[in-house]
């Protein structure tokens, strides 16, 4: 089973355009919500991530891999790289 994180916004466009991605590809996904203490959270992806400036968001997981990004995710469904992150 593959686990896929997805950090966000509510009205994140960017957001939502990865989110629709994944289901339209028929992937599950375990969705976190910072909005409830966005600054203290986004410090939190920025170290976790290794990250040189703020974090944006969404902030995308697959199977523990970092991906970064809804353009980062849209360039690997592109590219066909999805399957090396995938079990």
């Amino acid at each position: 089973m593959n686990k896929i994180e997805i950090y966000t916004l509510p009205n994140c466009p960017f957001c939502i355009k990865a989110k629709e991605l994944l289901a339209k590809n028929g992937l599950k996904f375990e969705e976190h919500d910072i909005s409830g203490d966005e600054e203290n959270k986004r410090q939190e992806l920025k170290e976790k991530f290794q990250l040189a400036e703020r974090a944006t968001v969404p902030q995308i997981t697959v199977n523990g891999k970092y991906i970064g990004g809804y353009s980062q995710l849209k360039e690997i469904f592109n590219s066909g790289k999805i399957k090396e992150f995938l079990n």
